[in-house]
């Protein structure tokens, strides 16, 4: 008689109809595939299902602007035409999402972020960029680690069912998900060695792709000193989920038999006139920073976080965060017409947590409730404070906020103002709010990175941003004729 964990198997790959282990060999890399769940076709087909799954959880496709996605679309044909998998064509798109980020689905379906144009200074950086995630899809990464995820999780969900636990099952599938989350070293090496081989083919200079993980690592260092965090690797980075080094992709050329100068092109003023109107930082849709400030035209409010906290803007939630570890997260949710606030703070939105204090309050005319309680975190006990502010009959809009316990009272009365500072935005306030674009702009004789730096719309760090937008090292200098990137509306 047969475990009844192989019998669970026996029968989740019967019904599944999966395929047997099969070793093939892989013509990009020359290695032996060991893909047992999936062929190329089941790829591709996995790939289009979770396409649109992909695009809604990230911000959607950019498509503002339908001239720039044909020319990324352009762009990474060409660098698929010289790799081992020239056809069928892949899939590439624009993320709308400042993030600078890039990823790949199995089947060919590549993205990168319009944050990460706005960072590269050059197409060869962007190819560079294209030809690591084409290098993940060719050496067939995308499906080994779907693989890995599959098995893991199946796994998971037979010993839940060897042991009739479904919290085992959850649990063992959790961290599964959390083990297979990014590519390998190796993996990573093998896309740095086929991206850089791309490159060369297609005639681009392949130190290229070097020069772009510079420019994160200089963009990365930037945006943990705005917040607060120097020394800290920002969050939503493309170093967060590939983790390379410069030493790295000079390694990659190496392997790749690739001669540093063997490809010339960079494109770069080229690629900046391409740039030229795209969305900068939050797209209308997503409400904008202003400093402090966010404030939404199209959902009709504004509200101002506290000094020194920094926010970052999702399409689940606006989140804030303080040196100091206290958080903000700042959402909506559709309430219904007859729903007393209270209630909905107590039962509903909350109903699993104890508020000791709840009471009802009004904030700008508008009806609300507000809740404190003391809960356990990752991080230690924290202070909550919950406030639910109907603005309309169907929506409610809420604030989330959570102090170490020895900085709450502190932090109250700043915390305090920014719950009252929620308001309606007035109809002029809604016409004056405009999303940010980048600008281009040819060097003029006296024009300084100073100068330039002081016509862009932000409140600090302009030099650096300036710099860090356009890849100029500390104490470089601008020649007059030379095209730079500018942030305007």
């Amino acid at each position: 008689m047969r475990s009844p964990v192989r019998r669970a198997l026996a029968t989740v790959v019967a019904i599944m109809g999966l395929a047997l282990p099969a070793c093939t060999t892989n013509p990009a890399t020359g290695g032996s595939d060991f893909t047992p769940l999936m062929s190329p076709n089941q790829e591709l087909a996995l790939g289009a299902e979770e396409h649109p799954k992909l695009l809604e959880a990230f911000g959607g496709a950019y498509d503002e602007r339908a001239a720039l996605t044909a020319y990324v679309n352009e762009l990474g044909r060409r660098l698929q035409s010289v790799s081992e998998t020239p056809s069928p064509p892949f899939t590439f798109t624009v993320i709308n999402s400042e993030e600078i980020n890039a990823f790949a689905l199995p089947g060919g379906f590549v993205y990168v972020t319009r944050g990460l144009m706005a960072l590269a200074n050059s197409e060869a950086e962007l190819a560079g960029v294209l030809a690591h995630e084409i290098g993940h899809v060719t050496g067939r990464h995308t499906a080994q680690r779907y693989n890995q995820s599959v098995f893991a999780q199946l796994g998971a969900a037979v010993l839940g069912a060897a042991v009739g636990s479904r919290a085992v099952s959850e649990l063992a599938r959790f961290g599964a998900t959390a083990y297979v989350q990014g590519y390998s070293r190796d993996q990573e090496h093998e896309a740095d060695v086929l991206g850089v081989r791309y490159l060369g083919r297609a005639g681009y200079d392949p130190r290229a792709m070097a020069a772009f993980l510079a420019k994160m690592g200089a963009q990365s260092r930037l945006a943990a000193k705005i917040a607060g965090r120097e020394g800290v690797e920002a969050e939503a980075s493309l170093f967060s989920s590939h983790p390379r080094t410069a030493d790295r992709v000079a390694r990659a050329a190496e392997a790749a038999e690739i001669n540093q100068a063997a490809g010339r092109l960079l494109a770069h003023d080229q690629y900046l006139l391409r740039l030229a109107q795209t969305l900068y930082g939050d797209d209308a849709d997503q409400g904008f920073r202003r400093g402090r400030e966010f404030a939404h035209p199209g959902l009709g409010f504004r509200f101002k976080v506290p000094p020194d906290f920094r926010m970052r803007n999702t399409s689940q939630a606006v989140v804030a965060t303080h040196r100091g570890g206290a958080a903000i997260r700042f959402d909506g949710a559709t309430v219904g017409a007859n729903v007393d606030m209270l209630r909905y703070l107590t039962q509903k939105w909350l109903g699993d947590v104890s508020l000791g204090d709840a009471i009802r309050v009004t904030v700008n005319g508008m009806a609300a409730a507000t809740g404190t309680a003391r809960v356990g975190t990752q991080e230690g006990p924290r202070d909550l404070r919950a406030i639910a502010i109907r603005f309309d009959p169907e929506t409610a809009y809420r604030f989330m906020i959570l102090t170490p316990p020895d900085q709450t009272a502190a932090l109250a009365e700043e915390l305090r103002r920014m719950t009252y500072s929620f308001r309606p935005l007035t109809t002029r306030e809604k016409s004056n709010l405009r999303p940010q674009r980048i600008q281009i702009h040819e060097v003029k004789i006296g024009d300084t990175v100073a100068s330039l730096a002081a016509t862009m719309p932000f409140e600090d760090f302009k030099e650096e941003r300036f710099r860090v937008l356009n890849g100029l090292a500390p104490g470089e200098t601008l020649e007059p004729g030379r095209l730079v990137k500018l942030i305007g509306l």
